[in-house]
């Protein structure tokens, strides 16, 4: 369970970084999203994440693209039901493919493009089972809320208090995340203390 709970946060948290780092016009909107709720004279808190809906929904759209895991845990079915045409007798075990639902072009609009925004336009995107990525039902995955926060204090310090490039020279101090390219190669990333944070860095 530690594992798990820490493991997939930080593989979700290179993804969103990479995406960021690919993507400037999503990193600004979210900077300029903090900035306006946050300021530039202190760092951001746990009570003001409720205010930050596009940062989450970079979280979101990140989480579709890049779910932790590809297959829920195994269910079993209780009775015989049908799913997709398929009867299925009780007894039998059932695997669901995340992956799947959430790249069906029928359930999502262009499924391969990183579009966070697509989570600000419609609250019906979280709805239902067609975004899955702590399963759901009474067997979702307890350290969902846990998760989140954890992700949306961790992002948001980042993106409020450092300048993000891209390192092409291997020498330089930087982190390597997972790239959504499709050869999958690695980008090394250099964070720098944003000018106008450095008074309030100092301070920690």
């Amino acid at each position: 369970m530690l594992i798990a709970g820490t493991h997939t946060t930080v593989v979700t948290m290179s993804s969103i970084i990479s995406q960021l780092i690919s993507h400037p016009e999503v990193f600004k909107k979210a900077r300029d999203e903090i900035d306006k709720h946050v300021g530039q004279s202190r760092l951001l808190n746990d009570a003001e994440l409720s205010k930050l809906s596009y940062l989450h929904c970079i979280i979101n759209e990140t989480l579709r693209l890049h779910s932790s895991q590809t297959l829920l845990a195994p269910r079993e079915s209780s009775e015989e039901c049908t799913i997709a045409g398929y009867k299925i007798p009780p007894g039998t075990q059932l695997l669901v493919n995340v992956w799947a639902v959430h790249m069906d072009p029928e359930s999502w609009k262009d499924p391969d493009s990183f579009k966070p925004k697509r989570f600000l336009e419609s609250k019906e995107e979280k709805r239902g089972y067609k975004f899955i990525p702590f399963g759901s039902g009474r067997r979702q995955c307890p350290g969902e809320s846990l998760a989140m926060r954890v992700m949306a204090l961790s992002l948001g310090t980042l993106i409020q208090c450092f300048e993000w490039e891209n390192a092409e020279d291997e020498n330089n101090a930087a982190i390597k995340t997972n790239s959504k390219k499709a050869e999958d190669r690695s980008v090394k990333i250099i964070f720098r203390p944003r000018e106008s944070l450095t008074k309030v860095l100092r301070l920690l």
